[in-house]
């Protein structure tokens, strides 16, 4: 007789309780080497060495491993390889130095999946499909490393689901935010610049300030991204960098602004990408200017497959954990690629009042998820297989 899913699930998350002391430390050396984006080979080698089976190389730094049977479709769950630029400011043992820091949680997940693994291995002839582990290069900076892999690599695997969980620190511990829809926003990159005329700053009238028609640009930008998206679906416009001029005294030739672009949905992504071109260029115009625009397709909005996310739901408490409130945000992550290929499933991983746990934003160089997050993550990562293997259809 088939066992169920939850008997699965059950044995599948002891043997996670055997793997964690071991996962935690291998944590720790995660943390205390981190590497930047394309560049994470101490970090593939050392996940690659825990590994229960050998791993492939895929887009340059990732891995791919897969357990169980070589035939039937897989279901893959992923962790990052990538740190981010950033001075780390904990003060614990395994401190990493030389400006690169895990400050997003990447190696909570990398050492959590490689227990997911090693515990799947132990039962790789009762899996109810195959595991695909996907240690990711590059998620924190373009080119993508999900992109990458989506369009080279993982359509040989063909995966029926691609899954992840992701710590987060405004979600209570215990808890898990797992909601069906779209819960993350694509994201896009733009550049302006707005070329003058230059002249002495005494006389304005014989040059076309570049830096007025940007400053006017950027008012604009802001208020038009107000006024073209529905306020109830969720849409953010962000300028993050503004250059030009080199004295005090001159009218810039040129002015350059980057920024962001975020939307739930296809068609405000799309909105907002000919707002700012029709911005740049009218006003640029109006200050007797010249305004181009450059867009920098990034990732696509991340929607969790309905299926996976309600049965992951029902399993949570089967770990120990709860369903959060329901969260969505503006936030991005390059794991949307994933969709191109199959349905996603995103859990995120409360970190709010954990033991020992000091409350900073993702991407701060003081965040520093505890050690006990490494197994919330791992039962999330199995809770996500369980709820993929059962609420998609696995063909022969």
């Amino acid at each position: 007789m088939q066992r169920s899913i939850e008997a699965f699930l059950g044995e599948l998350l002891s043997g996670i309780e055997q793997e964690l002391e071991h996962a935690v430390e291998l944590r720790h050396r995660l943390h205390a080497h981190p590497e930047l984006a394309h560049a994470e080979e101490w970090t593939a080698a050392t996940v690659a060495h825990e590994l229960p089976v050998e791993s492939l190389t895929a887009a340059g730094t990732g891995r791919l491993v897969r357990i169980g049977s070589a035939v039937g479709r897989p279901i893959a769950v992923r962790a990052e390889l990538d740190g981010l630029p950033i001075e780390e400011r904990t003060d614990v043992p395994y401190r990493a130095a030389g400006g690169v820091m895990h400050a997003c949680g990447h190696d909570v997940h990398m050492a959590a999946l490689v227990a997911v693994t090693r515990a799947a291995h132990a039962l790789a002839d009762s899996l109810p499909a195959p595991l695909v582990a996907i240690f990711q290069p590059s998620e924190e900076a373009y080119p993508s490393g999900a992109e990458q892999l989506a369009r080279e690599e993982l359509p040989r695997i063909v995966p029926a689901a691609v899954l992840a969980a992701h710590v987060h620190p405004e979600l209570p511990w215990g808890t898990v935010a797992i909601d069906p829809g779209t819960v993350n926003a694509s994201s896009d990159n733009f550049e302006i610049t707005i070329e003058g005329e230059p002249s002495h700053g005494a006389y304005p009238h014989r040059g076309r300030d570049s830096i007025l028609a940007m400053a006017h640009v950027i008012v604009a930008l802001h208020s038009q991204a107000a006024r073209r998206i529905d306020p109830l679906r969720p849409a953010v416009l962000n300028i993050g960098v503004v250059e030009g001029g080199a004295a005090e005294n001159v009218i810039a030739a040129e002015a350059r602004a980057r920024g962001s672009l975020r939307a739930h949905r296809a068609e405000d992504r799309i909105a907002l990408r000919r707002m700012v071109e029709e911005v740049v260029t009218s006003i640029a115009a109006a200050h007797g200017c010249r305004g181009r625009t450059a867009i920098i397709a990034g990732e696509p909005a991340l929607c969790n497959d309905p299926a996976i996310a309600t049965r992951a739901r029902e399993l949570l408490s089967r770990a120990g954990l709860q369903v959060a409130a329901e969260w969505r945000s503006c936030g991005s992550d390059d794991f949307a690629f994933f969709g191109e290929l199959a349905p996603l499933a995103m859990g995120f991983v409360g970190l709010d009042g954990a033991p020992g746990f000091t409350p900073r934003p993702l991407h701060h160089p003081e965040l520093l998820p505890p050690d006990g997050a490494v197994a919330a993550v791992a039962r999330v990562q199995a809770i996500l297989y369980a709820a993929a293997a059962s609420s998609l259809a696995q063909p022969d």
